[in-house]
């Protein structure tokens, strides 16, 4: 007698259930995203820790990653989880668009919907894609078309086209279930820098100093929410390519705030600068984020005079006249002065109030990074009323068995058409071994090679440098 329906039906439900293969794909979104968590460097690279709760089944399958960075270095992937091993993995970045669709259908068949310009009326036609290169070719019926007379509809999506990057892994779980875990990787299109802004006070004793830190987004992926991390240093690059030392980096100072800025803290022969609040970066995106407020930060302000020393060895006559006089401030970056934090690269503007108190641009210059006690130099431009006329007034070769031996003689008439006071620094870099054996002012020896005059010109009026020099090649 054959088996009922329903007999066949209880057989049926009795038998096990296979378990999930590892051709099935289980996707894990944003939507999973519990915290994410980025480290930017100053080299375009980023380290990102991406933690999601998944949910999977017993044995292999397939785990994709998605909204990923599109510049992910898959490389550096690592997925932690307790009870997870991941077997293999591919980073899936050929992306859904309408050509790279077509590229996909060469030499399978499509839809091809023509409109009746009069009606609207479509009529559908199969067509077979024969080139997607240049220019589409199609097969219709027994005829070749060049461009898309119409529009294509495909049948689907095939499955190595994502709409967005993703990260795929054939894993396996030991039990199942939910899962917390931990993706870190390495990518590009993620940069910082540091931009400063200090006004300077009406006595040019003082700055206030502001600095901000822009993030630039190309990587191809939104961050909400992120624990953002900036790292100041210059890591070493292999081939390009950065290899941080995650393991052993630890903080060998107590973390500092600065004020209404960022904390920072010493890592490893790094700084490590860590915003206090999540912040969500954006893809394409360039945001400012406050690094550091400090008020009242001393500096001093000088005007420099800088020399050659190529007319030390030749006569050389006029030197030049109404010479540029560079402007400077320079300050220490010092508890004492007012700052006494590690700086990042960047770029310095200094702004002053005019009389109307309105504030104006006086210059700008790069800083390096600059550590704790260290002095940073500014050129913010040259001086309009300080100026300098410059010649050689006499050279002569001199008698010398072991070498060469010149002497000569300089003038530098430094003029001044402000209402109060000023100090030039005359800087001369003088070749071989050399004696200044004539001068109207004394002279430093701030180097081996160069020689340094101070010289004080009152208002409105003009003050006369000469030096006698001999050196020997």
């Amino acid at each position: 007698m054959l088996p009922t329906l329903s007999v066949l039906l209880c057989l049926f439900l009795l038998l096990p259930v296979p378990a999930l293969s590892a051709s099935a794909e289980i996707a894990s979104t944003l939507d999973d995203q519990n915290s994410v968590a980025v480290t930017i460097y100053n080299q375009d690279l980023a380290l990102v820790r991406d933690s999601r709760s998944l949910t999977l089944a017993p044995g292999q399958q397939t785990l994709a990653f998605r909204e990923v960075s599109a510049k992910i270095r898959p490389e550096t992937a690592l997925l932690a989880a307790p009870g997870l091993n991941v077997l293999e993995q591919n980073f899936e970045y050929d992306l859904l668009t309408p050509s790279s669709l077509l590229d996909k259908y060469v030499g399978r068949t499509v839809q091809l919907i023509k409109t009746h310009p009069t009606t609207g009326e479509e009529t559908p036609e199969e067509a077979t894609v024969l080139s997607a290169g240049s220019g589409t070719v199609l097969r219709v019926g027994d005829r070749i078309e060049a461009g898309v007379p119409g529009r294509l509809v495909f049948p689907n999506v095939p499955e190595n086209l994502r709409d967005r990057p993703t990260l795929t892994m054939l894993v396996e779980s030991k039990e199942g279930g939910k899962e917390d875990a931990v993706l870190s990787y390495l990518t590009g299109g993620l940069s910082w820098k540091a931009d400063y802004v200090a006004e300077l006070g009406t006595d040019d004793a003082s700055i206030n100093l502001s600095g901000w830190v822009t993030l630039t987004n190309e990587s191809g992926a939104t961050y909400q929410n992120a624990k953002l991390q900036l790292v100041a240093g210059d890591v070493n690059r292999v081939k390009e390519r950065i290899q941080p030392r995650l393991t052993g980096m630890r903080s060998v100072a107590a973390e500092a705030m600065m004020d209404g800025g960022m904390a920072e803290e010493s890592m490893f022969e790094y700084h490590l600068y860590t915003l206090a609040r999540p912040t969500t970066i954006k893809e394409k995106q360039s945001k400012q984020v406050s690094l550091l407020h400090a008020n009242g930060v001393k500096v001093t302000k000088d005007f420099t005079l800088q020399g050659q020393d190529y007319y030390y060895g030749n006569a050389a006559s006029d030197l030049g006249q109404k010479l540029k006089v560079g402007v400077f401030l320079e300050l220490k970056n010092s508890k004492e002065a007012g700052a006494g934090q590690p700086l990042p690269a960047g770029i310095m503007r200094v702004y002053k109030k005019d009389s109307s108190g309105n504030l104006q641009f006086v210059g700008e210059d790069r800083i390096d990074h600059t550590p704790e006690n260290e002095t940073i130099r500014l050129k913010l431009g040259d001086a309009f009323d300080v100026t300098a006329n410059k010649k050689q007034t006499d050279f002569k070769k001199l008698p010398w068995t072991d070498g060469t031996a010149y002497e000569s003689a300089y003038e530098i008439e430094l003029k001044n058409a402000k209402d109060e006071a000023v100090t030039v620094k005359v800087v001369e870099p003088v070749p071989g071994d050399w004696q200044i054996v004539e001068e109207s002012t004394p002279h430093t020896k701030e180097t081996s090679g160069t020689a340094v005059w101070n010289v004080q010109i009152e208002p409105k009026a003009s003050s006369t440098l000469t030096w006698r020099v001999r050196v020997k090649y």
